[in-house]
């Protein structure tokens, strides 16, 4: 396909964004993999945020055959920010008119998905009108083949590819730039407390090319996740039994417990918390019916019927 040829017939009404910063060994694989799809979005756009490498190349010369991929060039600046791919994908959205898609969809730009994966997720969409974001789960590569992450849930929609549901997308404001990253799981909060359900696949595989925060070292991630715990507003024992869960990642116990001590160090530091107040009372009351429902025996969680007698009386069924 040339840049001139119309769009294929087996397009559907979502456009794809994604963040590039020096991915030349994996963003044509990315690519290839949305090209496979048996439901192609309207419009993709690939910001190569400042990237040294490669990358500009190798999206430039699909863009080419492809008028429906488009490569937008952006400046990095100094330093590192974990809002940084936000940025890139604001600037993806001020390219486009949001109501002229149904579904607006995030890809990283190191991974593939299965052909059927988009049309999967719209075929969710249209079985449940008030699904507003949804996902597969994410299975990294760790040298025998891949393995699904531990922590997948199909509460959570990882932002790795994602599509949300336009109405819900402007409801919640888009994704946040935030300091600790986080971008998914705030906008998954927002999106819940606006009444918006949210889940993710577990048949739906994300086959991503290296583990969730391989950019840094596994103990500043760690403390970095923990900031990010706090800057949400999470209950403290709810962080605290969060970071117990991590015991199973390597270095054992060591990671549990540099993400407990960024969360507590936020209070040291009296670090005011990026979520709103409703936003935090929201979570807190999430976090703590999950508590209630994991320790609290099943009668205690959901009390039986009771059955009217005569005379005004009740009896527990």
């Amino acid at each position: 396909m040339t840049a001139t040829e119309e769009h294929p017939v087996s397009s559907a009404n979502y456009i794809l964004m994604t963040a590039a910063y020096n991915e030349e060994a994996y963003i044509g694989k990315t690519i290839e993999s949305v090209l496979a799809q048996t439901m192609l979005p309207r419009k993709w756009i690939i910001v190569n945020d400042g990237s040294t490498d490669r990358t500009d190349e190798i999206v430039a010369g699909y863009a080419a055959k492809h008028s429906w991929i488009h490569l937008l060039s952006a400046t990095k600046k100094p330093g590192h920010s974990f809002g940084a791919k936000v940025q890139a994908l604001r600037l993806a959205l001020g390219q486009i008119t949001l109501d002229d898609y149904a579904f607006v969809g995030n890809v990283d730009a190191d991974l593939a998905v299965d052909p059927s994966y988009f049309e999967t997720l719209l075929g969710r969409f249209a079985a449940e009108p008030k699904l507003g974001i949804t996902s597969g789960f994410v299975y990294e590569h760790h040298g025998q083949g891949f393995r699904s992450r531990w922590f997948n849930d199909p509460r959570n929609a990882p932002h790795a590819a994602q599509l949300v549901r336009r109405e819900c997308f402007k409801a919640i404001g888009g994704y946040a730039v935030l300091k600790y990253g986080g971008e998914d799981w705030f906008a998954q909060i927002q999106a819940r407390m606006k009444g918006w359900e949210v889940e993710s696949l577990p048949e739906l595989k994300i086959y991503h090319f290296r583990h969730t925060g391989g950019g840094s070292s596994t103990l500043r991630n760690s403390f970095r996740l923990g900031r990010m715990d706090y800057s949400f507003g999470s209950d403290p024992m709810f962080a605290t039994l969060k970071c117990m869960r991590r015991l199973r990642e390597r270095p054992y116990v060591l990671n549990a417990c540099t993400r407990l001590a960024g969360f507590w160090s936020g209070y040291l530091v009296r670090e005011k918390h990026e979520a709103p107040r409703e936003c935090i009372s929201f979570l807190r009351r999430e976090q703590r019916s999950r508590m209630l429902s994991a320790f609290l025996p099943d009668p205690l969680r959901n009390p039986p019927a009771a059955e009217e007698l005569p005379g005004g009386l009740t009896r527990s069924l």
